[in-house]
């Protein structure tokens, strides 16, 4: 079987006032079709430095990213962003919606650049699925940050990708509203059969994943498997 996500020897130095930097020291990590995945690490270990390498959106300085079977690294800007929009959703700690663009807007625009005929359709879908049927007018500025993270995983998953990419998504959240997201994303991945790949501080949310992978200074070092997806772990 085809790995979904294959990391082989994946190393990243980036530069700084004080010499090279060492973010990832030679990662290598494959990924299952339809795999739950949480990256879990201290702040500054390289998980989210991974998370980048693995969708795309930062070229490894040595190592080999494939996707869904297609090697990536070497691929051109403009070729990465067809590849991902085709392939890969993300959903970032801070929604990135574009303030300007309705919800409705925000899920469309994408899935229109992509050449869907029916993308405000699909994505009026999207968004009652995530529960903002009644909200598909609003700006992120009228939404709560709980809304805006609901109308950023709409429209990570309206493309209907292989992976889904979640980077601490409810960091900005409070408790409450971190835990309905939480089940949100979960219920989502679940729906989509797509695998996801979760970066997160939060051993709680992690142990909702099949399996659990800790970072430390740019290394794994465990490989573990989480909890059955629903199971709440110890109190």
């Amino acid at each position: 079987m085809t790995a979904a996500i294959d990391l082989q020897d994946i190393r990243l130095t980036l530069s700084s006032a004080a010499g090279p930097v060492n973010i990832l020291s030679g990662v290598s990590l494959s990924v299952a079709p339809s795999e739950a995945i949480a990256l879990l690490g201290p702040s500054g270990s390289g998980k989210s430095s991974l998370l980048m390498v693995a969708a795309g959106l930062e070229a490894p300085t040595q190592g080999r990213v494939s996707i869904a079977g297609t090697d990536i690294t070497r691929m051109g800007e403009d070729e990465l962003a067809r590849f991902r929009r085709g392939h890969i959703g993300i959903v970032f700690q801070s929604f990135h919606l574009i303030p300007t663009m309705t919800a409705l807007e925000n899920v469309a625009v994408p899935l229109e650049l992509a050449g869907t005929s029916d993308a405000f359709d699909r994505a009026k879908a999207e968004l009652e699925a995530v529960g903002l049927g009644k909200r598909l007018d609003h700006y992120p500025g009228q939404l709560s940050g709980g809304e805006q993270q609901r109308v950023a995983l709409a429209r990570a998953i309206a493309p209907r990708p292989s992976v889904l990419f979640a980077d601490e998504p409810t960091g900005n959240l409070d408790t409450h509203t971190g835990e309905e997201i939480s089940e949100l994303l979960f219920a989502l991945h679940t729906r989509a059969k797509t695998t996801l790949f979760l970066v997160t501080h939060e051993e709680r949310l992690a142990q909702q994943c099949s399996r659990i992978v800790r970072l430390k200074d740019g290394l794994i070092v465990a490989d573990s498997a989480g909890l059955p997806h629903g199971s709440t772990g110890s109190p």
